[in-house]
């Protein structure tokens, strides 16, 4: 007889953990951030309590995994999408490219920041996790230390790139200046006021890189 094989008890917990992160992200998007719960997520999954409870401490740091690996999927598909482009240009950091035109660049990176909003399997958790931690100081901050920090430092070294190719003027920071970029889109893309496109991307693009730019 041939051998019998052991099962791969580490493919067996990655589908466990891929089936925990979809069924949590499917409940936040379904009944929302506080209806959901460990018992609801397990039942979704097909698991127990405590192999969730295994690998996370709480619901709030199931979320955020299954969260963080759903962005991690979705910035690996679109930069799949994109290819790597044509010429000699260099990067300043993964997924800000710096072809030496900042405008075409910002305007590059905000059309897919428009397309992941508009997602709609990133759209609801998302909102979800946003407004929950308006309210929740610890789930926000940890939001926003994983998840929106890492983002953010990529247009800080961006636009420092451009400062010192004389493209923004010297006594800009850059920390705020990106600000200029990002918080136009959040506003309409959080209070639904009008339609999140890249048209709309574009001219926050042309507005800002306008007031960056040196002056005569």
């Amino acid at each position: 007889m041939a051998p019998t094989k052991a099962p791969d008890s580490s493919r067996r917990s990655d589908r466990s953990r891929r089936a925990i992160h979809d069924a949590a992200l499917a409940l936040v998007t379904e009944v929302g951030y506080r209806r959901t719960t460990i018992e609801g997520i397990a039942a979704r999954a097909g698991v127990g309590k405590q192999t969730i409870y295994r690998w996370w401490p709480s619901k709030a740091a199931v979320l955020m995994d299954a969260f963080l690996d759903l962005a991690g999927r979705a910035a690996e598909d679109a930069g799949a999408g994109s290819g790597s482009g044509s010429g000699d240009t260099g990067e300043s950091a993964p997924g800000i490219p710096d072809t030496g035109d900042l405008a075409a660049d910002l305007k590059l990176v905000l059309r897919a920041t428009v397309d992941e909003l508009n997602d709609p399997a990133l759209e609801a958790p998302t909102r979800a996790l946003t407004a929950e931690g308006i309210v929740d100081a610890k789930l926000g901050a940890e939001f926003v230390h994983k998840l929106l920090d890492p983002q953010l430092a990529l247009y800080v070294t961006r636009l420092r790139a451009a400062q010192e190719a004389g493209d923004v003027r010297a006594d800009v920071d850059p920390r705020i200046a990106l600000e200029l970029l990002i918080g136009p889109l959040m506003h309409r893309w959080l209070l639904r006021t009008l339609p999140l496109t890249h048209a709309y991307a574009d001219e926050i693009v042309d507005y800002a890189v306008g007031g960056l730019a040196p002056r005569a």
